[in-house]
């Protein structure tokens, strides 16, 4: 992809136009600007990110809650990686452009809606702590799952994957009071965060 490649500020429209396989006048028939073609690419990140919520059920076990939220969160890293490049863009571009700052608004409301739905839920099933306010904690964990994906993926940092995936479940559980299961298992060999076989990996977790 052009912006992910390039950043937005360097990427031409011939370009984009090239890779999509259109002519430089078939491009203005569908987008007027680079900036409106941006906003859509964005706006579908954006939506993709939001597929968290598509956890599935294992009714029956003790630490059912703890294996959905494990799901959801390797899901959501899973998808971020894979589009961290243009995601770093994403996140340029919000700082002075009031569309797509408007459409990451959108999905941070929607996914801590999501959330507060959820954990509400585990609430009433009695599988998280009572006491935690849902319209609160769904801020605090959805900023915090953000804002972990894009210093994990932007930093270049050494890590794995895993556990990545289990730090951030391990945290979401104890800030809901949500039972976990003993680790288990050897330790993790670390990766840099741009290492190929590192995205070949989390590929396949996802």
């Amino acid at each position: 992809m052009v912006f992910a490649r390039d950043g937005f500020l360097k990427a031409r429209i011939g370009d984009i136009a090239v890779e999509a396989g259109v002519s430089y006048g078939a491009f203005y028939h569908y987008f007027d600007s680079k900036e409106a073609i941006f906003r859509e690419i964005a706006e579908e990140m954006e939506v993709t990110l939001l597929s968290i919520d598509e956890v599935p059920h294992s009714e029956g076990t003790p630490f059912d809650a703890y294996e959905r939220i494990r799901h959801a969160n390797r899901s959501y890293l899973g998808a971020y990686r894979r589009h961290a490049a243009i995601m770093r863009v994403i996140e340029e571009v919000s700082r002075y452009d009031d569309e797509v700052r408007a459409v990451r608004d959108s999905r941070q409301d929607q996914f801590a809606a999501r959330l507060h739905a959820s954990i509400e839920r585990l609430q009433r099933d009695g599988q998280a702590d009572p006491d935690v306010n849902g319209a609160y904690a769904a801020m605090a964990l959805g900023g915090m799952v953000a804002a972990f994906a894009a210093a994990l993926f932007g930093a270049g940092a050494p890590f794995e994957f895993e556990q990545a995936v289990e730090q951030l479940t391990i945290l979401w559980a104890n800030a809901l009071g949500i039972a976990r299961p003993p680790a288990t298992g050897p330790a993790p060999v670390a990766v840099a965060a741009g290492d190929p076989a590192g995205n070949d990996r989390a590929d396949s977790w996802a």
